[in-house]
């Protein structure tokens, strides 16, 4: 069985076996129809991925692992806050009719930020620091910029990583390690989504410094489920896991602004049957 289908299945039984219904309360979120979007939900949700081991996607159903690249790829590598820098329609709800989505994700990441060492982007400075300060405790991501939120078409849901370097024993390559903490979480339409994608970034700047792969740690402040995926979530978990597959990201890309989607792939990934036409709050 994959951990990845384990952890989820685990999350999915307890947010709906103990959580909290926000079903008659005041909620931002609605369906197309209009109709308010209530959920079921925890608080405080931490699930913890080995990549040293396997590769954390669900197989109770598929994860579009190159989509989920290309997402990453757009807001961490191109920076970009226009969907027609997207080969997907999922950012298609908030984007404006030029294709923007306002001062939100790639806009932050893309910033200059004035250091003793020059002027540099967070993306560039977390490079730079893994690459010549592996042990610093400063080595982050924000996106939850207060003074641009009210330019954001869609506040930041995952909004910040913390990168930690360790080294295990008898190993001469550091290990990278990442908490990614998220404000709020649809469990079924992003949370492996979610998960799948940091573990690619991770990999990656893991690769581009010279390091190893280590834990990625998902920190979830509301990890909820919608009242119309319920009972998609209820037969999803029902479902027989199958194998975690094997991850392969192309070894030859050691700049982290050369990899494309293209650069990572699954072997012998093997899944449930699709869900279609999830309904997606907005």
């Amino acid at each position: 069985m994959s951990l990845a289908d384990k952890i989820f299945i685990d999350m999915c039984k307890d947010i709906l076996e103990n959580g909290t219904s926000t079903e008659g309360e005041k909620v931002r979120p609605h369906w197309e129809d209009g109709t308010p979007a209530y959920t079921i939900k925890k608080f405080g949700v931490v699930n913890r991925y080995d990549l040293s081991k396997e590769f954390p996607i669900l197989t109770l159903r598929k994860t579009a692992l190159k989509s989920a690249t290309d997402e990453i790829l757009w807001i961490w590598q191109k920076k970009s806050n226009n969907i027609h820098d997207l080969h997907s329609h999922i950012w298609d709800e908030w984007a404006d009719e030029d294709g923007s989505i306002g001062k939100a994700y790639g806009y932050q990441l893309g910033v200059k930020h004035k250091y003793k060492e020059g002027m540099m982007d967070q993306v560039d400075r977390v490079i730079y620091d893994l690459k010549n300060n592996p042990f610093s405790r400063r080595i982050m991501t924000n996106l939850y910029v207060h003074q641009d939120l009210s330019e954001m078409n869609l506040y930041p849901c995952a909004y910040s990583m913390t990168f930690n370097v360790t080294q295990k024993k008898g190993e001469e390559k550091l290990t990278l390690n990442a908490v990614l903490n998220q404000r709020s979480n649809d469990v079924l339409a992003a949370n492996n989504w979610n998960v799948a994608q940091y573990a690619v970034l991770l990999h990656m700047l893991a690769q581009v410094c010279g390091m190893q792969a280590g834990e990625l740690v998902h920190v979830i402040a509301d990890a909820h489920i919608y009242d119309r995926h319920v009972s998609i979530i209820q037969e999803l978990i029902t479902r027989e896991p199958k194998p975690a597959p094997k991850f392969w990201l192309n070894p030859d890309i050691h700049d982290f602004y050369q990899f494309t989607r293209n650069d990572v792939a699954l072997e012998g990934y093997e899944f449930g049957p699709q869900v279609e036409n999830i309904p997606i709050a907005i």
